[in-house]
């Protein structure tokens, strides 16, 4: 044990930061663990329930070659050596002690474990018929991801300590047509994150500059993203060596010591089967089989059997706009920051309203690019109604505006209607702002993109200006407390350099220190050999009774008198007889 803990510390210590993060998180370390040096890490890491913890994430291929090498066998054509990032074996491969020690245990316990799985069949291709219905599938999973960004885009979602989204969130999607059922937002939200659409910094569930993008996209396009990012992001074991995965249905048999996997495998298969990766019968549509192969998926062939997008509605005189089938993304995307969508389909149908107007002028709209938007969108014209409503709603827009004071740096809501700013003050939906009365104006200490949102959601007609006196565009939501720190780059960085500070570059005596401050705190006998002054070697059996400033101190076993020893003289100890 002595030598593999003396081994490992050394093997450690030659990682770079990166692989030595990798090692620490694939280990399960805390940011704080209490580690002095390399040798602490390497106890803790050798330590019987840390190696039991790390066996679990071993693969049964993994397993099989533990087992081989322990044996002295030949690795089987299905075996693969355990990752470096798991730390545990040396640069031969061989597994260190307690390691080997846990494997024979775990022979005895869970032999199945270290069988080989059935063979990895590949998928049959599916038939036409299931193809359509894996477009149609995939159509309804690129919409609901959608509809999930936008609304994550105007407001955080909340994350719960699973991952998910919270209940509130989850009623308001299901209420908006965003998703068909409940269940499958989790999924949706995992895929999504997976892709880099999504990011939590541990609270919130936000969209990021590439979901900001993705929401531009084509659904092809939006589709690729996706299916891209979770086969990047598949667990290590269903992965291949030529960048794709195994056939989903060999995901289950893949780490046999995770009491977790199977229920984790099983959610992987579900997102699958949502993005069209399989079908209800683990039969593969066309376009999946090169992503499968670690290459492109074939767009072309995804396409092909996706609804046609158009790009026109029916504008109607009843204030609706209907889309006749699937309308280009880019298009939607713009017509939902100005109407609320009423029905999601292939055809769908929109309202406009006051509300939804004003909603598009805050973040940037005018009546006339509202009017040219629609006019170049509609196949029926733009309506009398219509243009009636956008004409007065943008000649109420604005009656409220929010700036900033110059001064004193509180936020200011003004108003050239006295009545309407009355009618902000008593509001109690907006009392968590604090807006007291400041001459004809309001006042608070809020930030005032904070309070132009509030002000936006309880739908008054308000507009953000800046120190220049012209409107400030509100495209997405800020986070609403600023007393959340972004997480670190790296949260094992402390502890990296704490182990760094510690290692001087002369392991031989950093170890030879740590042996004899243990035998001291034992005050056990130890052999040590010394190098006198005329080159010699000898050997001193003392019970060791204390070290300091360089030295060791004990009691000769043999002449029985205290001798004190340079740790410079010191060639090694070892336990005495």
């Amino acid at each position: 044990m002595a030598s593999d803990e003396r081994a490992l510390a050394t093997w450690l210590a030659g990682r770079d930061d990166r692989e030595l993060a990798d090692i620490l998180i694939a280990r399960g370390v805390s940011p704080s663990a209490p580690w002095k040096d390399f040798f602490d890490a390497a106890d803790a890491l050798l330590e019987k329930t840390s190696v039991d913890r790390a066996m679990i994430h071993l693969t049964r291929g993994e397993l099989i070659a533990l087992a081989a090498t322990v044996d002295g066998r030949p690795l089987p054509a299905s075996a693969q050596a355990p990752p470096a990032r798991l730390a545990l074996t040396g640069d031969d491969g061989a597994p260190w002690h307690p390691v080997a020690a846990a494997l024979r245990h775990l022979r005895a316990e869970r032999p199945d474990a270290f069988e080989p799985a059935e063979g990895e069949i590949a998928p049959a291709p599916a038939s036409e018929e299931e193809t359509l219905a894996a477009a149609e599938r995939v159509f309804a999973t690129v919409g609901s991801l959608a509809d999930v960004l936008v609304a994550a885009a105007h407001a955080p979602l909340a994350r719960i300590t699973s991952g998910g989204v919270s209940a509130a969130d989850r009623r308001k999607l299901l209420d908006a047509g965003a998703l068909g059922e409940s269940d499958d937002l989790d999924d949706i939200v995992e895929a999504a994150a997976a892709a880099g659409l999504l990011t939590s910094g541990g609270r919130d569930w936000e969209v990021s500059a590439t979901g900001d993008r993705w929401l531009e996209g084509s659904t092809p396009e939006r589709w690729r993203t996706v299916v891209t990012g979770f086969r990047d992001a598949l667990p290590s074991g269903v992965r291949t060596p030529e960048g794709g995965y195994l056939p989903v249905t060999a995901w289950t048999a893949r780490y046999p010591l995770d009491g977790e996997w199977e229920r984790r495998s099983e959610g992987l298969a579900r997102i699958a089967l949502q993005w069209g990766l399989i079908t209800p019968d683990s039969h593969e549509p066309a376009w999946a089989r090169s992503l499968r192969g670690g290459a492109d998926p074939q767009l072309d062939e995804l396409t092909r059997h996706l609804p046609a997008e158009i790009d026109r509605v029916y504008l109607q005189a009843d204030l609706t706009a209907i889309a006749p089938g699937p309308l280009a993304p880019r298009l939607e995307l713009r017509l939902r920051r100005l109407a609320v969508r009423e029905s999601r389909a292939q055809a769908s149908t929109y309202r406009f309203t006051a509300e939804s107007l004003t909603a598009g002028l805050t973040e940037g709209e005018t009546a006339d690019s509202i009017r040219e938007f629609l006019t170049g969108l509609s196949l029926t014209g733009l309506p009398q109604p219509l243009g009636y409503l956008i004409d007065s709603t943008a000649a109420r827009h604005g009656l409220i505006r929010v700036r900033t004071d110059a001064a004193t740096r509180r936020t200011m809501v003004e108003s050239g209607d006295p009545a309407l700013l009355n009618a902000v003050a008593v509001d109690q939906g907006l009392r968590a702002l604090g807006l007291v009365a400041d001459g004809a104006a309001l006042t608070t200490g809020v930030l005032q993109e904070t309070v132009a949102w509030a002000l936006s959601d309880a739908r008054y007609p308000v507009v953000s200006v800046g120190d220049d006196g012209r409107p400030v565009v509100l495209r997405h939501r800020v986070r609403q407390s600023s007393d959340r720190p972004d997480p670190p780059a790296e949260p094992h960085a402390a502890l990296i350099r704490a182990l760094r500070g510690s290692h001087d570059g002369d392991a031989e005596n950093a170890w030879l220190e740590r042996e004899i401050v243990q035998a001291v705190r034992s005050r056990a006998v130890i052999d040590v050999v010394v190098r006198m002054p005329d080159g010699a070697e000898r050997t001193f059996t003392l019970e060791a009774t204390g070290f300091g400033g360089g030295r060791l101190r004990g009691r000769d076993q043999s002449s029985d008198v205290e001798r004190t020893l340079p740790l410079s003289h010191v060639v090694t100890v070892r336990s005495g007889a």
